[in-house]
């Protein structure tokens, strides 16, 4: 633990993308406000930097449990604690900042009070053959629709995987509002949407009598 997170910032950086100050807070709002407890064997910081080393390097559990010297069993049961911990920490966590008044972005400050915009994607996958008529896509592939939520720095703030290829985005979306811990939109604020999903309190989808040129905006955020 010493060498992987407390000998320097840079290493810390490195093995868990973030410092060791930073570290150490989220180790006590995840002690303080989610109840993570430390075990017999094992400190909440460890369980921390376990979880944060998957999901930073995107390793298997047997590489984790080599380099911590502990068994698969405990590192998957404390990679599962500490990602629901972090997940139900998501208002701590997550909190983008709307586009302000006296934004002067060309792309962004005719959108105040926008955190950002979201969007379905298709991620190709492998199903048995009794479930590819539910992930067949328009298009024909076998996929899995994934609505994502970005902010206006490319960042992610919401990801909600699992759903079949032929679900429809806004299907999708309002599964994502209906949740536990789901998409929220703060008070007085909206995001950005295409025509797949409907214009309303909280999205903003383009006028549809209204020609754009895709051309214009493939270069994306630079």
């Amino acid at each position: 633990m010493y060498q992987l997170v407390y000998s320097s910032d840079v290493t810390c950086i490195d093995q868990l993308r973030m410092n060791r100050h930073t570290f150490t807070k989220l180790c006590q709002m995840l002690t303080h406000v989610r109840g993570l407890k430390c075990t017999q064997n094992m400190l909440v910081d460890e369980q921390v930097a376990m979880c944060l080393h998957i999901l930073a390097h995107h390793v298997k559990i047997r590489v984790v449990k080599f380099r911590f010297r502990r068994s698969g069993e405990t590192v998957s049961r404390h990679f599962k604690n500490v990602l629901n911990a972090l997940i139900r920490s998501q208002v701590q966590l997550l909190k983008p900042e709307p586009v302000l008044e006296s934004s002067m972005d060309g792309r962004w400050k005719w959108f105040k009070n926008c955190p950002g915009a979201l969007d379905g994607t298709y991620i190709k996958v492998r199903v048995p053959a009794r479930d590819k008529s539910r992930y067949r896509t328009r298009k024909g592939d076998i996929a899995t629709n994934v609505l994502a939520v970005c902010s206006q720095d490319m960042q992610f703030i919401y990801i909600l995987p699992g759903w079949e290829g032929s679900a429809a985005d806004g299907r999708v979306l309002r599964d994502a509002m209906r949740r536990r811990n789901g998409l929220s939109v703060p008070h007085g604020h909206y995001y950005l949407v295409d025509v797949g999903y409907t214009n309303c309190k909280g999205f903003l989808a383009p006028y549809r009598g209204q020609r754009y040129h895709l051309n214009d905006w493939r270069t994306g955020h630079q």
